[in-house]
């Protein structure tokens, strides 16, 4: 079943929005990944939307991807307040797993991220459980003046996959190196390589029925607690824009 139709693409607060559920979302990167097509991915969240308002490069890097998917429960609420019928959340974590896992032996992937040894651990992880070929890896602890050698690095690997784990970096970096990279299908997938390493556990799955993952991370983890303030304004933003029915 080929999924290489156009997406439903709206927009939400300013954003480009694609309507689409996890398993159209995976089969199409997976087909986009074999056809060697360039592809950048953003999964948007609640937080990425107002980093956005004040930051050029993440919000050219959403306005310019490929493919835009709901990841939070925030913007599916605010994509459903605007009157759009949402599928349903496509979490990164759980597209870059179902891509890996229709990638299986077939699709060299580059593991780019997180501390230092965590990407070879995901790496093998994902050799492990899905027979991914590994392209290369690299922690996410190097130097912008490193961005173009790092870019090299993907291309000379000969990877068709790019899992990016960089931050609050890692939409900028994939939307200015993308075409450095080759033809690769390139996700900006957050601490995707601390679960596959084993480094992070994965939310319980109550969290996820009520849509409560973010508010468990943030509870658990105090790091994270200086992002409350942006899931607040995302609130604030959602509620002052035009209802639809």
């Amino acid at each position: 079943m080929t999924t290489t139709q156009p997406t439903h693409r709206v927009h939400v607060l300013g954003h480009p929005l694609d309507l689409v559920d996890l398993e159209w979302a995976a089969r199409y990167l997976a087909e986009r990944a074999h056809a060697r097509q360039a592809t950048s991915v953003v999964t948007l969240n609640p937080e990425l939307v107002v980093r956005a308002q004040r930051d050029a490069t993440v919000h050219a890097a959403i306005q310019d991807a490929t493919l835009i998917v709901p990841d939070g429960i925030g913007v599916v609420w605010a994509a459903t307040r605007a009157g759009h019928t949402v599928p349903g959340r496509v979490p990164g974590v759980e597209l870059a797993l179902r891509l890996l896992e229709l990638g299986g032996p077939d699709l060299p992937t580059f593991f780019l991220g997180a501390k230092p040894g965590v990407a070879q651990r995901a790496a093998e992880a994902a050799h492990a459980r899905f027979g991914t070929p590994i392209a290369g890896q690299h922690d996410g602890y190097f130097p912008a003046t490193r961005d173009e050698a790092i870019a090299e690095l993907v291309r000379a690997s000969g990877a068709r996959i790019v899992l990016v784990g960089l931050g609050e970096r890692q939409e900028p970096f994939v939307a200015q190196h993308l075409s450095a990279f080759g033809p690769v299908v390139a996700l900006s997938v957050g601490g995707t390589l601390d679960v596959l390493a084993g480094e992070a556990r994965r939310t319980p799955t109550w969290t996820h029925r009520w849509g409560l993952e973010w508010a468990w991370r943030i509870a658990a983890d105090p790091s994270r607690w200086h992002r409350a303030p942006r899931l607040a304004q995302f609130v604030w933003r959602v509620l002052r824009a035009p209802r639809r029915t």
